[in-house]
C-alpha cells in the first residue's frame, strides 16, 4: 500500500465531499473510513481511478452516517445527489480545503494543526509528536477546529494571504521526532503552487527552498547552532538553491512584490555569496527596505540593522537600532553582535548573557551563552 499516494489524494477528496454540502467534520470522518477501507482493500483489488474510488467510497460512508440521525425526505434527498460510480472530476477542489483550514475565525494554532490534519494527510498522533504535545491535546485542537468551521461556506475568494501564513508557520516549526515539518510545508506549498497561479505563492516557495537548503549546515555533530556566515556553504544543497532562485526570479517577473518574495530576494543574495566575505549587503539592506515597507514589522527593522551593520559599519547597525524597541525579541542579541563589531567587548558580553537568559529555544540559548563565555574570557 502506498502511503505516499493515500495522503496526496487525501485533500482532493475531502474537498470534493466539502464542496458537495457535507459538513467538514462528517467529510473528514468519512475520508478516514474510506482510507481505512482502501488500506484494507487495495493491495488485493487495485483501484484503475485511486481518487475516484476514493471520492465514491467516502460519499457513502457519509451517507451511512447521516442516514443514522437525519429524516427520511433529507436521507433520499442525498440519496439523489450520489453521483454513478466512475472517474473522479478533473477540477481540483483542494484550494477550496486550503482556504477552508486557513479561515480567520481559526486560531493560528489551529488553523496549522487542520492544516496538517486534512491537506497534508498526518494522522493527530504524528502531529501532536511533531509539536511535542500529547496527542489527546492535539486531538481536542483539532476537533474543536473542525466544528468551528463545520458551517463555513465559501462562496467567495479565500485569502490567500493567510493561507500563506498558516504555511508559513508550519515551516516555521522546523522538525521533531518522526515528521519533518518544514519539508511538510514546502510539500503543501508546492500543492498550493499547481492549483493557484499568484506570485506570493511562488515567493513563499522559493523562500522555503532557499532556507530548506542550508539545513544541514545550520548545526554541528553536537547539536549546537553555527551561525551562518560560519556555515559550511559545500553542505548546502544546491538543488534547492537553484530551484529556489528560479521560482523567484520568475515570480519577480510579474512585478507584483510581495512580503514572500521580498524575503526570498534576501535569501537567494545569500545563498549567491561564494563565502560570508562576498555577501552583497548593500543589495540586502535595499530589499530590507522593500520589506519593511510592505510589513512595517519591527522584526524586519531589526533585521535591517544587522545588514546596515554590514554594510555600512557597526556603528551604523547600531544607529538603525537605536530607532527600535529595546523589548523585542533578539534586540540584545542584534546589539551584542554590533558591539563586539565595534570592538565594545565589555558590553557585548553583557548583552549576550541578557540575550540567553531570553532566548526562546535551548540551541539558542546555549549559543549565546558560548558567545558571551568567549568575550569574557578574552577580556
Amino acid at each position: 500500500m502506498n502511503g505516499a499516494l493515500l495522503r496526496s489524494l487525501t485533500p482532493g477528496v475531502l474537498a470534493v465531499l466539502v464542496r458537495r454540502g457535507a459538513d467538514f467534520a462528517a467529510a473528514e470522518d468519512a475520508v478516514q473510513d474510506a482510507l481505512v477501507e482502501a488500506v484494507r482493500s487495495w493491495p488485493v483489488d487495485p483501484p484503475r481511478d485511486a481518487k475516484g474510488w476514493l471520492v465514491t467510497v467516502a460519499w457513502r460512508k457519509f451517507l451511512d452516517a447521516r442516514r443514522a440521525d437525519t429524516a427520511r425526505r433529507r436521507r433520499e434527498d442525498l440519496v439523489d445527489q450520489e453521483p454513478e460510480p466512475g472517474p473522479a472530476p478533473a477540477a481540483d477542489d483542494t484550494l477550496r480545503l486550503y482556504f477552508l483550514c486557513a479561515h480567520p475565525s481559526l486560531t493560528p494554532s489551529s488553523a496549522v494543526a487542520l492544516t496538517l490534519r486534512a491537506v497534508g494527510g498526518l494522522t493527530t498522533r504524528q502531529i501532536a509528536q511533531a509539536y511535542l504535545v500529547p496527542e489527546a491535546t492535539m486531538a481536542q485542537r483539532i476537533s474543536r477546529a473542525k466544528r468551528t468551521v463545520s458551517g463555513v461556506r465559501l462562496d467567495r475568494p479565500g485569502d490567500v494571504a493567510t493561507v500563506l501564513r498558516v504555511l508559513y508557520l508550519v515551516f516555521n516549526e522546523g522538525y521533531s521526532g518522526d515528521i519533518d515539518l518544514a519539508a511538510e510545508a514546502i510539500r503543501l506549498t508546492r500543492q498550493l503552487a499547481a492549483v493557484i497561479d499568484h506570485p506570493e505563492v511562488a515567493g513563499l516557495l522559493a523562500l522555503m527552498l532557499l532556507h530548506h537548503a542550508r539545513r544541514a549546515a545550520r548545526t554541528a555533530p553536537d547539536g549546537s547552532l553555527v551561525p551562518l556566515a560560519e556555515q559550511d556553504r559545500a553542505r548546502w544543497d544546491t538543488g534547492a538553491i537553484t530551484e529556489g532562485v528560479a521560482i523567484l526570479q520568475a515570480a519577480l517577473a510579474r512585478d507584483r512584490l510581495g512580503e514572500f518574495q521580498a524575503q526570498a530576494a534576501i535569501a537567494a543574495l545569500h545563498a549567491d555569496a561564494p563565502r560570508a566575505e562576498e555577501t552583497d549587503w548593500v543589495q540586502i539592506v535595499e530589499w530590507y527596505d522593500e520589506l519593511a515597507g510592505l510589513t512595517g514589522s519591527p522584526v524586519v527593522r531589526l533585521n535591517r540593522a544587522v545588514a546596515v551593520g554590514e554594510a555600512d559599519g557597526p556603528r551604523a547597525g547600531l544607529a538603525a537600532l537605536a530607532e527600535l524597541d529595546e523589548s523585542l525579541p533578539r534586540h540584545a542579541a542584534v546589539a551584542a553582535y554590533l558591539h563586539e563589531r565595534d570592538g565594545d567587548l565589555t558590553t557585548a558580553a553583557r548583552l549576550y548573557a541578557e540575550a540567553a537568559h531570553k532566548a526562546p529555544h535551548l540551541a539558542e540559548r546555549d549559543y549565546l551563552t558560548r558567545q558571551a563565555a568567549r568575550l569574557n574570557a578574552r577580556r
